[in-house]
């Protein structure tokens, strides 16, 4: 397995893993591949990294930077985390956390907090 940074030209297979959370979690988007572009191109805010097992796409993470008041610095935020089912339990979440911290570090972030959506809709 190989984890790598995203990039615009990975879009279309970003679009597919967050598409794969997003249906598990109960809702799709219609244009992910355009959303995947416009936030990957925010190399300023925004950084992603894949995990691949024999050329496909296998995991996902997705972050953005964000400042507050409380964190007096910026910070990062995981807004997407996902592997494929069969994926699971394999180490690729640990893996990508580890290129996030490192992300991270590289940008000054002193803290990194986890987004997810309401618990009724993802339990």
């Amino acid at each position: 397995m190989t984890i790598r940074a995203a990039t615009v030209d990975d879009a279309p297979a970003v679009a597919e893993l967050v598409r794969a959370l997003l249906t598990e979690l109960g809702g799709t988007s219609a244009d992910l591949e355009t959303v995947s572009k416009d936030v990957l191109a925010r190399e300023d805010r925004a950084a992603g990294f894949l995990a691949f097992e024999g050329g496909r796409a296998v995991g996902i993470i997705l972050l953005s930077e964000g400042y507050a008041m409380f964190a007096r610095v910026a910070f990062g935020q995981i807004t997407e985390l996902y592997m494929r089912p069969e994926q699971r339990f394999a180490g690729i979440a640990k893996r990508l956390l580890a290129q996030a911290v490192a992300h991270g570090r590289e940008h000054g972030w002193r803290r990194i907090d986890v987004g997810a959506p309401p618990q009724p809709q993802w339990v």
